[in-house]
């Protein structure tokens, strides 16, 4: 087993407090194409990509007619009403730029599209802090599909050993275990522990983990078994 020696970030819940607006976006916009959807009911979908979570809501495809005027809506209302309001987690910014100072490699690996990643990453206080990035557009099919973290962790030039996934969903964790990379999950994205199980450690936030770092799968000096992820999780409570 190797040093690990990268990261792949997600975003959107991880760095930044936008699960909810997602959520409220996607519900408006539903709304406005004539179709009923719930809070309740997008709410834990969020942390997927459109090609994922329209199916499941509205039943159609997120490359049809319906589809894309669905995902166009929820864009327009997400970046108008809910963007400019978003906030940071405690510590996003400290994170970061600690894994630098620790020579970590670090991608984005997030179902954020392009043109709302570079605000995202402006809003954590990370924007040019990162090697490289991989959204939706480059990768197909989006989280828990493991497209996003395969091309991710081909943008480190590292191998799979070598590298942790940070996220907030159960949909970042299975899709990096579907490539073989652990994964540390953060609770401020709204999941409980239970949802985030295969995880290989749990902290609140951002700021929690960079506390708890040297003692954390980062702060490790050899790489974790990947293959017995369910066999030892480490929470803080």
């Amino acid at each position: 087993m190797g040093k690990i020696r990268g990261l792949l970030l997600d975003i959107d819940g991880t760095l930044v407090d936008s699960n909810d607006a997602h959520a409220y976006a996607w519900v408006e916009a539903f709304r406005r194409n004539g179709y009923e959807a719930s809070f309740e009911q997008v709410r834990p979908l969020i942390g997927m990509g459109a090609d994922n979570l329209l199916p499941r809501v509205a039943g159609v495809r997120s490359d049809s007619p319906e589809g894309r005027q669905l995902s166009e809506s929820w864009k327009e209302i997400f970046k108008s009403e809910h963007l400019p309001n978003l906030k940071p987690f405690p510590g996003s910014r400290e994170l970061v730029l600690h894994m630098r100072d620790r020579g970590l490699k670090l991608v984005a690996a997030t179902s954020a599209e392009e043109d709302l990643l570079k605000p995202l990453l402006e809003i954590a206080g990370i924007d040019g802090l990162l090697d490289d990035k991989t959204t939706t557009a480059e990768a197909g099919k989006s989280k828990p599909d493991p497209d996003i973290v395969r091309t991710a962790l081909g943008k480190t030039g590292l191998q799979a050993d070598e590298v942790l996934m940070l996220g907030d969903t159960p949909y970042d964790i299975e899709a990096a275990r579907k490539v073989d990379v652990g994964a540390i999950a953060l609770r401020c994205g709204g999941w409980r522990d239970p949802d985030l199980k295969g995880a290989l450690a749990i902290y609140d936030d951002p700021a929690d983990l960079l506390a708890h770092y040297d003692e954390s799968p980062l702060g490790e000096p050899e790489a974790v078994n990947h293959q017995a992820l369910d066999s030892e999780l480490w929470t803080r409570d």
